[in-house]
């Protein structure tokens, strides 16, 4: 199967439910479900939502990622979890060292191929692949199919059937607001926007990691609680961003498009794109954060000059141009 679908549509517990249905007979004390994740924030979550799902069964889940210790990674491969969630570097690493029994897999799923191959994983993955059963269940999701998805696809998959859902389209949720201005005046801006709207959860994304933390730190001085989320930022730090900002004792997060995929923290009211994205799949990605399940959001983007060229292939897509 290749799946493409609209961020915030419930795409995770679609391929998660069927899975659990399939394990719920068969052999125990094997790993019979691998799940790709591109980033250790998607891995985590998809783990809690199959958590959720699996209640009241007796089937097991693990996620597997870098920047915290082994020991109960490895515990949960020798164990046979009956799904792995997984970011590739880490467990490739793992398999390497002889852990992980995949003898029995059944099915594989590669969630955000396109952001692994953003992010360089498609070495890796290339390499498990060749670690797993060819005979199996394969899931490919990605948002768009640049050259190396569509040929990882024709080498993994046998007859694919194809499933698009609201394909390149924003969010039909999301209210979409665009503030022209100068570079020196961005931030001035943003703490006016800020209070012109209810913070309760707000979303800022920046270019940069320095941005993001220079953002920050000015949000903070205004006298909102902020946090942060991004590349230089300690596991345990990103983990407790994440959880202090889904449970509100951060009104606002300042995030870098780590966490523009597959973030899912309910009730976010704002998405403020204090920079413009590189890319329109990205801007869809970052405003997809905000009106998910049916709920409505706003996208605020602060343009300069020099992003109107990027401002006219949104409105291209947006069909508004």
């Amino acid at each position: 199967l290749i799946g493409t679908a609209q961020t915030g549509t419930g795409k995770t517990a679609a391929f998660v439910l069927p899975i659990l249905q399939r394990l719920l007979g068969g052999p125990r004390g094997r790993t019979r479900a691998l799940i790709l994740s591109p980033t250790r924030e998607l891995a985590e979550q998809t783990h809690e939502t199959i958590r959720a799902l699996a209640a009241g069964t007796n089937i097991r889940s693990a996620s597997i990622y870098g920047g915290v210790r082994y020991p109960s990674q490895v515990k949960a491969l020798k164990d046979g979890t009956d799904i792995i969630v997984a970011c590739p570097g880490r467990l490739l690493d793992l398999m390497g060292q002889g852990y992980g029994r995949f003898d029995k897999l059944e099915v594989l799923v590669i969630d955000e191929a396109d952001r692994m191959f953003d992010m360089g994983f498609l070495p890796s993955v290339r390499q498990i692949l060749k670690q797993i059963p060819a005979r199996r269940h394969t899931m490919l999701f990605s948002a768009t199919f640049p050259r190396e998805i569509e040929q990882l696809a024709s080498q993994i998959l046998t007859q694919p059937k194809r499933i698009a859902v609201g394909l390149m389209r924003p969010v039909d949720t999301v209210s979409h607001a665009l503030y022209p201005v100068d570079e020196r005046y961005k931030m001035p801006l943003l703490l006016e926007l800020l209070k012109s709207v209810d913070t309760k959860s707000v979303l800022v994304f920046a270019r940069t990691k320095h941005r993001a933390e220079r953002l920050t730190q000015q949000i903070e001085r205004a006298g909102y609680k902020v946090t942060s989320l991004h590349g230089n930022r300690s596991q345990n730090q990103r983990d407790e961003a994440l959880s202090g900002f889904k449970s509100g004792t951060y009104q606002v997060m300042v995030a870098t498009d780590i966490a523009a995929r597959g973030l899912d923290v309910e009730g976010i009211s704002h998405v403020i794109n204090y920079d413009m994205p590189d890319t329109a799949d990205a801007y869809l990605h970052r405003i997809g954060r905000t009106g998910r399940a049916e709920h409505t959001g706003d996208a605020f983007t602060l343009a300069t000059p020099q992003d109107w060229e990027m401002v006219g292939a949104l409105q291209k897509i947006m069909g508004r141009a």
